[in-house]
């Protein structure tokens, strides 16, 4: 997936109401730029953080620059969390999604009975249906992923919708993009959202496939390499 270059490079000073992100630019402007992550980004959203921002002229946008990247000593890491979503599309249309190879994107967001919006319906090559949520995983402990880093009750919704659909018998999936190329695994942070694991067991128990992958990036395009495995 090609990012919008060119990139430009920028200081963290301070991040504030989720959402924005006051920085200095390399040639000393100051300025505000929207983040495209709600999370609490630990480790990445720190004063002095080194930062890539996209710029756009479009009048749809209140502010003119946005976050794409965060550069850590180990990775880049993607901090725009519907680039996933994007990158799954891209995947999927491509037949190299990890451990989804055979399915393809029948529809986007489709709603579910119960009023709930999972981000993709799949078909098999066969003519079977499937539904796919997509979770963007951004936060490292060691040399693991971790989901989630912040309470989460949608998260935990879907998960609930998900495993309606798998008792069912409709294959359902789960998949963790992570969105840096420097993690072995992915686990699930009880200790952040206790009710997000346990849904989250009750799901796997149900039926629901999960995965996780990882991603190489660079400063002109993020793409999925392969899966990772849970741990």
């Amino acid at each position: 997936m090609d990012l919008p270059v060119p990139l430009h490079r920028a200081t963290l000073r301070h991040r504030y109401k989720r959402f924005l992100a006051d920085v200095t630019m390399a040639d000393g402007r100051e300025l505000t730029a929207h983040i495209a992550d709600p999370g609490r980004l630990p480790g990445l959203a720190v004063p002095g953080a080194d930062l890539w921002l996209s710029r756009s002229d479009s009048p749809k946008r209140k502010l003119a620059h946005r976050v794409e990247l965060v550069e850590t000593p180990e990775s880049l890491v993607g901090l725009d969390t519907g680039n996933a979503n994007r990158l799954v599309a891209e995947a999927l249309a491509g037949g190299r999604l990890p451990g989804l190879e055979d399915w393809q994107a029948t529809a986007r967001e489709p709603r579910l009975h119960a009023g709930t919006r999972l981000d993709f319906a799949l078909r098999a090559s066969g003519g079977r249906s499937a539904f796919l949520e997509v979770k963007n995983a951004t936060w490292r402990r060691g040399a693991v992923a971790a989901f989630p880093d912040a309470v989460t009750a949608r998260g935990t919704r879907h998960l609930q919708a998900l495993a309606g659909l798998a008792a069912a018998g409709t294959p359902a999936f789960l998949l963790f993009v992570c969105q840096r190329s420097d993690v072995a695994a992915l686990t699930i942070a009880a200790d952040i959202d206790p009710a997000y694991a346990a849904a989250f067991e009750l799901a796997r128990a149900a039926g629901v496939a999960i995965l996780a992958c990882r991603c190489k990036l660079n400063h002109c395009a993020i793409t999925i390499t392969e899966g990772i495995p849970m741990v």
